[in-house]
């Protein structure tokens, strides 16, 4: 973390009243306590998605909306779903299918309800198919996914996940493991958006068993520890999860991510608004 993630959070906060539905006559009180919480943050020894995470917790407690974020989820699923046989025959035309499908998958990265940020699905999709990654280590990792015996796929956003099922449909491995949040957390995807549009039948599904916005293996489950350590190929979808592993050692890890943000573009060495494939090597 640095300033200007601090910076950030304090930003979010009349939005995040909102979707919490934090009554006018509390949020004095409650943008006091978040705010001498957010000032007393390590920036050297903190992770913004748990930041976030604690953030968003407080406000549940004060709340009584369980799923802030569940009409945009269902509404973003809903929307790439109804064009995914166009995506379908985008594939069967295509002379790189691995390639096309890739890109189709990281261009659903650029679906986040945050309160600074607007989006485009369709430019994306269209801007994604002719602009050269920022990091492109996508001949490498199609290598390891033939060479990989299991696969464990880190899922992020509700409706990217639609495009992330298309990307898995089309390397078609045997044995890939799909995780998900194992609560609602802004609008990442959760049990419930990846059975409804039947990832299940496509992969292995299983919770990370927390609910931070992110991958952070002090937090996960026993469960999801041991799929993870076993696996032969991890493959990170999205900035949260990247904000969360991109401290580990480890080349099983590959991330794909849009990046959406300026503090993670300098750490990752691109720009706001790149498309990365990247394998966690030096």
């Amino acid at each position: 973390m640095n300033y200007e993630c601090l910076i950030c959070q304090i930003k979010s906060l009349p939005h995040r009243f909102d979707k919490y539905e934090i009554p006018r006559k509390d949020r004095n009180a409650v943008a006091s306590e978040l705010i001498k919480k957010i000032a007393g943050i390590d920036l050297e020894n903190s992770y913004s998605p748990e930041i976030t995470r604690d953030i968003l917790a407080l406000l549940k407690k004060k709340s009584t909306v369980e799923d802030p974020y569940q009409k945009e989820k269902e509404e973003s699923n809903f929307y790439l779903q109804n064009k995914y046989s166009e995506f379908q025959e985008l594939l069967r035309n295509s002379d790189d299918p691995f390639n096309l499908s890739l890109r189709l998958a990281i261009a659903g990265n650029i679906i986040d309800f945050g309160p600074a940020h607007q989006f485009d699905v369709d430019e994306t999709i269209q801007r994604v198919l002719t602009t050269d990654f920022a990091f492109d280590h996508s001949a490498q990792l199609k290598i390891e996914i033939e060479k990989a015996r299991t696969i464990l796929y880190l899922a992020d956003n509700s409706g990217e996940i639609v495009l992330d099922k298309l990307f898995l449909e089309t390397i078609n491995h045997p044995n890939v493991w799909f995780a998900f949040r194992g609560a609602p957390v802004l609008n990442d995807a959760t049990c419930k958006e990846v059975f409804d549009i039947g990832i299940d039948k496509t992969a292995k599904i299983i919770s990370n068993g927390d609910d931070a916005p992110s991958t952070l293996l002090h937090r996960v489950s026993h469960e999801f520890k041991e799929v993870y350590n076993s696996a032969d190929l991890i493959i990170s979808k999205g900035m949260g999860n990247y904000e969360g592993l991109m401290n580990e050692s480890d080349p099983r890890l590959f991330f794909l991510l849009m990046i959406k943000c300026p503090v993670i573009a300098e750490k990752i060495g691109a720009k706001k608004g790149d498309f990365v494939v990247k394998q966690n090597v030096n």
